[in-house]
Formats: structure tokens, sequence, C-alpha cells
């Protein structure tokens, strides 16, 4: 997320902006939601919990006295509210079911598989501290925390949080491997669990631990099996559940009270309605209480990480799309005047990795909005997000062919009105980059010997991990995979953070300095899939050259 925008959201929460507190709560809530799910894994008091945390941050929200420390602190809110509600437990709410299992959520919601499922359903074998750490590391390795905020959110210093760490991903790895035992056929595993309640917990943790390890059967693991941080890294925050609520606390408020808050009648009209379930959507905040504003019969939100867009349509056909330049669809002939962009359908070289790239252009910039909200990750066949207004935007590749490895259908811009150019690639590097440290020589982004490799259509060029659009108008952007597994996130952005990643090369550690393609003017690139036609089947759109 951006910090210099969130830094001016905060500020102004601060100082009594009410739409600037909407946006503060939204964005965050789904971190929030996704910390406290995977540390309680689903139970009943989730919402208790996630609520319990949004008020005290919103109640609390004039004593932050650093708005860069926002998300540190916020974070360090819901642990103290997953702690308390972890000493306050009684005998008889230890037996209470979950509300729903946060690893099967995590898995549906996503749509996991292979060895991505197997990690969230060994979180139901962690003890409670493990896996209130785990909530942070997960979100960690997914680039959403830093380990500085999770040492601060767990209370302890860096080294120790390493040290922490490194025994729950030993604990989780042996849970991996009673998941895949108990998926497995060994007469002996089944004979032991015959005694067995179907509830994971320590004790039957350690009896299966002990016979994996001396059971030939399911001790042989035939596939690779992936580190936990890999399989972790791109992974999108899971969707707040359609319906999620958190419920006004009026305390002494009277609706007169609210009122000369400033509430409008509308607004009042709907929250004084008896028995109305409120989903997560606008919010007001006033007097520390906190409210969602969408009554039940308003258009379903589409299911989200802030949010994420959902998958919508029919599974595309098996054809490659071609890599042929076709013209503009239109039934009448375009003036060659009429065009913009320059070709970019030929593989490029890579340039080295210690060359600056060129100066960034300044193009004009009145903000863009996303049917995604801040940050989109998509990660079906078929999820969209469509994009508005001037500005610029990132989309960041998570490519996973240890997955599925294999030829690779590229996403597509359709319903272009206005004009989309090609401005910069960063990340740090290119998905064809070899990987520090890759085991088994030469690996990279797209894939090595030992798992196979992503392929790219023929003639397109080698996408970098950050790559960087400007948009004057709007499109819709869809992800169109089928053959390997990969996940797109989609942020609006603005110049200076395309201008700092690109030029954070190698003396910070990374693998490259990035790549300028904006020239400033129509002559700039355009992606190399993109139509103002809005076909029934994205993933169609042939390779082109120029709109």
């Amino acid at each position: 997320m951006d910090s210099q925008h969130w830094r001016a959201v905060i500020t102004a929460a601060q100082a009594g902006d009410r739409r600037a507190l909407d946006e503060l709560v939204a964005g965050w809530l789904p971190l929030v939601y996704n910390i406290v799910g995977r540390a309680l894994n689903g139970h009943a008091d989730v919402d208790d919990v996630v609520q319990e945390t949004m008020l005290r941050a919103v109640g609390h929200l004039g004593s932050l006295r650093d708005p860069d420390s926002f998300r540190s602190w916020l974070v360090a809110i819901a642990m103290r509210q997953i702690r308390d509600r972890a000493r306050h437990r009684t005998p008889d709410r230890l037996e209470e079911a979950a509300a729903s299992d946060f690893a099967e959520l995590t898995v549906l919601r996503l749509q996991l598989e292979g060895q991505r499922r197997e990690v969230a359903e060994a979180v139901r074998w962690l003890d409670d501290e493990d896996r209130q750490l785990l909530s942070l590391w997960w979100l960690e390795v997914a680039g959403e925390l830093t380990r500085r905020e999770l040492a601060a959110a767990v209370g302890i210093t860096r080294q120790h949080a390493a040290v922490r760490v490194q025994r729950m991903k030993e604990r989780l790895e042996t849970s991996r491997g009673i998941v895949r035992a108990l998926d497995g056929a060994c007469p002996d595993l089944r004979e032991l669990t015959g005694r067995w309640n179907g509830r994971p917990d320590s004790v039957w943790r350690k009896r299966l631990a002990r016979h994996i390890r001396g059971c030939g059967y399911c001790g042989d693991t035939r596939e690779a099996v992936v580190p936990a941080e890999r399989l972790l890294v791109g992974i999108a925050l899971v969707p707040l559940p359609v319906g999620f609520t958190l419920s006004l606390a009026f305390g002494g408020k009277t609706a007169v009270a609210a009122a000369s808050a400033g509430w409008s009648a509308k607004l009042l009209g709907a929250l004084t309605k008896p028995a109305v379930a409120m989903t997560a959507g606008a919010t007001i905040a006033a007097g520390g209480a906190y409210v969602v504003t969408q009554p039940p019969d308003a258009p379903p939100p589409r299911a989200a990480v802030t949010p994420t867009a959902t998958a919508t349509s029919e599974p595309p056909p098996s054809a490659t799309p071609s890599p042929s330049p076709t013209p503009t669809p239109s039934p009448s002939a375009k003036r060659k005047a009429d065009l913009y962009g320059t070709v970019v359908d030929a593989v490029d070289r890579a340039p080295d990795p210690n060359a600056r790239p060129a100066a960034l252009p300044r193009r004009p910039e009145s903000g863009i909005t996303s049917t995604g909200g801040p940050k989109a990750v998509m990660q079906h066949r078929g999820d969209s997000v469509t994009l508005s207004g001037r500005g610029y935007v990132l989309v960041r590749w998570q490519i996973s062919p240890h997955a599925r490895p294999g030829g690779l259908v590229m996403p597509t811009w359709t319903g272009l009105k206005g004009k989309l150019f090609h401005v910069a690639s960063g990340g740090s590097r290119r998905m064809d980059d070899p990987l520090p440290g890759a085991p088994n020589g030469y690996a990279t982004g797209m894939g090595g010997p030992d798992i196979g490799y992503a392929v790219l259509p023929p003639g397109t060029q080698q996408m970098w991990q950050n790559e960087y659009f400007y948009l004057d108008g709007t499109v819709t952007l869809t992800q169109n995979e089928r053959g390997c597994d990969y996940g797109l996130a989609v942020f609006p952005s603005n110049r200076d953070a395309v201008d700092k990643d690109i030029n954070e090369g190698p003396a910070q550690g990374a693998i490259r300095y990035g790549l300028v393609r904006d020239t400033g003017t129509d002559s700039a690139p355009v992606p190399q899939y993109v139509t103002r036609a809005t076909p029934a089947d994205p993933a169609t759109v042939p390779q082109r050259s120029r709109v």
C-alpha cells in the first residue's frame, strides 16, 4: 500500500474527516480479519475480536503520534485482543465448535491446490501460540507485514522472533506431513487413527508424527516438498465473507445525538431499522462507534482483498492467443492518425543489471479508482478489475510453476476508453532472472529444471515482477490463466512510487534496476493484449501492437 497515501488518510481521519476514517477502516479491515481469523482458526469469537480491535483502533486513533506506524500499531492491538480472548476462555468455550474453520475458508475462498492447500490445512494441527505467530508470519511472507512489525506485535525482539518463527515452521512442516499421510492409504495409520475423534490437537500431532517417522509408507514423499514460505508468497488475503458484520455500539447515543453529529437521515433510517444486518461496505464512525452502512438488499460486494474480484466467466477455450498483430476491431477503417503506441510484439533482451533506467517522464495524475480497491489479487480464470481515471497502475506478478508449470495465457485489457500506456518495469527483477541461491542449478521466477517452467506465448515480451501502466480513461484487466499457476496483484499507484521502484537497484541488494519504457508521448508502448471491444471471452483478445 502507498505509505504516502495512507499517511494523508490517517492524518485526515485524526482531524475528524469521516470520509477518511471510512477509507481507513475499509482498507485495513481485511488485514485484521486475516490475522484474527488465522490465529483463532475461524472460531466463533473471530467476529467479536475483529470488531473489538477496530473499535479500539478508531477510539484511540487520536493517540497515534506517528501515522507511519499505524500498521504495526493496529496489528499490536489485534494481537492483544487475541491474547485477551485466550486468557478469558472458559472450559465450556474450549469445546465450542468453530463458526467456520479458517483453514477451510482459506482453501475454498482462494481456491488453493496441491501443496498450498496442504499448508492451509496443516494450520489446524498447530497450538494456539503457534497459530498466533503463523497468522503474522503468513502475512510477512505475503508482503503484508515486515519482520519488525511482526516482532513488535508479539512483543519480542527481532532476534527472538527469528527463533520463534523457525520453531513454528518446524511444527508446521510436521503438520504438513500429517496432512499428507492422512490423505494416503497406509493400513497401519488407519488402525492408529481408529481411536481418534477427528479433532486435531497436540497429543495426536505427536502420535502421528512418531508414526510417520518410523513408517516407510507415510515417510516416502514422492513429490518434492516446497518450503512453506515459497508457497505462501503472493497468496492473497482471504476476502471478508459476504454478510460479515460489525455491529453499531450506540452506547449512550440516541438517534437525535447521532443526527446532531452529522449522520444523514438516510443512514439513520437504515441503522434504526430492527434486525437489519449491516454488510461490510461503507462506514461511519462517531464517538468511538463503528458501523457498516450497506444494507442487505444492496448488491453484494465482489469477493475481495479490499476487495478482490471473483471469477465470473466460463473457462476460456484452450486455444492460445495468436502472436500475430491484428487491426483494432471496428466496422469502419481507422485513419492512421487515430492510432497511438509503439510495437512491442517482439522478445526483448534484458538490460544489464547495473544499467540505471532512463528518466521517467511526468504525466498528469488525478488518481485511479479500482473496483478491486487499493489492492486486488486475481488468481483465478475470469477474475477482473476495472480501472478508471488518470494515473498509474501497478500489476505485480506472482508465478508458481512448482504448482502447475506449462503454457501461460496472458491477462488482457478490454473495453478500453481513452488511452493506456506501458510506462515502466520494476520489482528489482525480470521473471527470467536467475534466483539467488536457487537449488538444483539454474532457476528463475519462471521456474527451474526441478519443477518445470512457465512458458510465454511466442513473441511475448518477458514480464518483470512489477509492471507499471498509465491510464487516461477506463479499462478492464482480466486474468485468463489456465495452464500455469500465477496471480496478479493490481494497485493504483503514482509516479513517485514508480520512480522509487525502478531506481532501487543492486545497492539495496536487489537483482537489477528497473526499465523505463515511457516516451512521454503517444508513441509510448501499449500492452500487448488490449482492445477497445468487450469480448465475451477476454482470453480471445489477440496480441497486438497499437490501439
